[in-house]
């Protein structure tokens, strides 16, 4: 299953960089932004998740990603979590960026986790950018910032928004200089994040892909599993303690 040229990048590797999009969650049993089904199938994504969706309706927004959020927090990691979790044990230099807005990487134990699209979990003020501290409960009505009255919002990055300036920076500056990249349970359609296994391959990293699904980038990995992350990540966690003599 694993070649001799993945076996011997592993074993000169110290620095590892994962990037991981909604496949991952969704083998948790969270559905993809595009697989929204029942009631939620009958919106067009803009009116959910952009600055102009919100600003005509506020209520409904909220309502949404009110409900994807108590889907989150029900919901489990599974073993390809659990994977990269030991996986940043394993490597001195290590980093993940994640475009998954649900925290489930950091609810399976890995710390150096990178929020592309930020997170379902957070909520900040819309027009002052003051970060809304308190729970919020929509059937309590719409919350509004205590400094400037606006409305507070979902803090993720929505259709027609910039990604965190910062993160990006890290993620690009991470990619530049990694041994090895991962790409898992991502389309590879969503810019800028789809350039970054492009940006790894272009600096000399062995890219894995780890996709059930062929992608756009699939014929420039190093190698590419068909496979959902929770049945292969597992097992190239053990191939790298094995290679590595580790555990």
């Amino acid at each position: 299953m694993f070649s001799e040229e993945f076996r011997q990048a592993i074993s000169s590797a110290n620095s590892v960089m994962i990037l991981t999009g909604a496949g991952v969650s969704k083998e948790s049993g969270l559905d993809t932004f595009r697989d929204a089904g029942g009631h939620w199938s009958r919106y067009n994504p803009i009116e959910l998740a952009s600055p102009q969706g919100f600003a005509a309706d506020p209520k409904l927004v909220w309502e949404w990603y009110s409900a994807r959020k108590e889907k989150a927090l029900a919901a489990e990691p599974n073993p390809g979590h659990f994977a990269i979790t030991e996986m940043e044990q394993i490597f001195p230099n290590f980093s993940l960026f994640t475009q998954n807005v649900d925290r489930l990487h950091q609810k399976a134990g890995s710390k150096k986790v990178h929020e592309l699209h930020g997170n379902i979990m957070s909520a900040h003020c819309n027009n002052c950018g003051l970060v809304y501290m308190n729970e919020i409960d929509i059937t309590q009505g719409l919350p509004h910032c205590a400094v400037c009255g606006g409305y507070a919002r979902p803090s993720v990055v929505w259709f027609g928004e910039q990604l965190p300036e910062e993160i990006l920076e890290k993620a690009i500056n991470f990619t530049k200089s990694v041994d090895i990249f991962f790409t898992i349970g991502t389309s590879a359609e969503v810019y800028p994040a789809a350039h970054l296994p492009h940006l790894a391959k272009e600096s000399g990293a062995f890219v894995v892909e780890v996709n059930p699904n062929e992608t756009s980038f699939t014929r420039f990995a190093d190698i590419s599993f068909r496979n959902p992350s929770g049945e292969i990540l597992p097992k190239i966690l053990n191939l790298i303690k094995e290679v590595k003599s580790y555990g």
